[in-house]
């Protein structure tokens, strides 16, 4: 079985600056040899549905970014499964809302110029489904949707759900994983979040053999990866 690392959302190009050094260090401390990310690997806030934020970058700006983010991550992961998300997905909704069929859009790993990722909305690896979690919610989203599955699950989407839940029968023992995310909690494209009591969970999971552990980002004040710790680039 597999050795997997699990990325939390990053809504590129605004992940926190210290999440892909975490992400590589976990890969390193855990001897990971697979990588999955769980969704929202862009942003695209400028062609959202809801109102955009005057102090965000326009579309063209953001792909610009975006891309130049994301290939940073291609370079520090060239072989991943990706789940798409309900960002990552908006492109395409927003050509289907204007009768734009999706033969004529292309394809994530052609936007990105990620080659070696393999683009899905979920991956079922060693009986365990992946998954970015669009349209879920609520209290336990990750309990709620392997229960349903019938099936161990791993999903992000809910930034301010993070960690493992386990359920069991007579035959047989399953789990629940939320992610938690890699965002900036400071980037204007989560100001809508500002005075929420729910603050989002930065965190990641590894799933070793079939056993699920979930690692804490530690990025606040004085920790490994405060973004102070990023600044210009590094």
């Amino acid at each position: 079985m597999a050795r997997r690392l699990v990325i939390g959302d990053l809504h590129e190009p605004v992940a926190h600056p210290g999440y892909l050094a975490f992400c590589q260090d976990l890969y390193e401390q855990w001897d990971c040899n697979v990588v999955t990310f769980i969704g929202d690997v862009a942003d695209f806030q400028a062609v959202s549905f809801h109102a955009n934020n005057p102090m965000c970058p326009g579309p063209d700006d953001e792909f610009i970014l975006a891309k130049q983010k994301i290939q940073k991550w291609y370079g520090a992961f060239p072989k991943a499964d990706v789940c798409i998300g309900n960002h990552d997905a908006r492109v395409i909704r927003l050509a289907e809302s204007v009768n734009i069929p999706a033969k004529f859009l292309r394809d994530f790993a052609d936007i990105w110029q990620t080659p070696g990722w393999s683009w899905d909305y979920e991956h079922v690896v060693d009986d365990v489904c992946y998954l970015h979690g669009t349209g879920r919610g609520g209290v336990h989203p990750a309990w709620n949707t392997a229960a349903k599955k019938l099936m161990s699950t791993v999903m992000g989407h809910c930034h301010a759900r993070s960690g493992i839940k386990w359920r069991a029968n007579p035959l047989r023992r399953i789990f629940s994983v939320d992610t938690g995310c890699g965002i900036d909690v400071d980037a204007w494209q989560f100001a809508y979040g500002k005075h929420q009591d729910e603050r989002p969970i930065l965190s990641a999971v590894v799933v070793i053999d079939g056993i699920p552990y979930h690692e804490i980002f530690p990025c606040g004040r004085g920790e490994l990866y405060h973004k102070d710790n990023f600044k210009g680039g590094k």
